[in-house]
């Protein structure tokens, strides 16, 4: 059976994926980093949490606009509060996977990097295309 080529575009979109994915990778590093720092500092598995996805999102951002998407020429301050914006609803399943996780599962609890996996996961495929289509658009 002989399979099909991939048009440009299809390359180019998988290409975006994949970049996505790495940035998401460092992402999720920093936001165990950040979670483990603020638990130590008494922030709570909770605020902990939203303290260390802002900080992740923020670098996600910055990553995505110069590695994944290139730069569309939009204003820096505008598209990262756009980006914050169109991925509460990646936010939304990932906070409330971590939430559940953390909430429920003891071994989640006592090792909260667990639910921050999960929950990057979870939230990972809506970022992508949300960011894809609102924040870093062409043109």
């Amino acid at each position: 059976m002989r399979s099909l080529p991939l048009s440009p575009g299809h390359v180019a979109l998988l290409g975006q994926l994949l970049r996505f994915g790495v940035v998401g990778t460092i992402g999720f590093l920093v936001d165990t980093a950040v979670l483990y720092a603020a638990l130590q500092l008494g922030a709570g598995l909770y605020l902990g949490r939203v303290l260390s996805y802002v900080a992740a999102a923020s670098g996600n951002w910055a990553l995505n606009r110069a590695w994944t998407f290139r730069a569309t020429g939009a204003p820096a301050a505008r598209q990262w509060a756009l980006f914050l914006l169109v991925n509460l609803a990646g936010f939304a399943v990932n906070y409330g996977t971590y939430a559940l996780l953390v909430g429920t599962v003891p071994l989640a609890a006592a090792h909260p990097v667990l639910g921050v996996a999960a929950g990057s996961l979870a939230g990972m495929a809506g970022n992508f295309l949300l960011s894809r289509r609102f924040v870093f658009r062409a043109g």
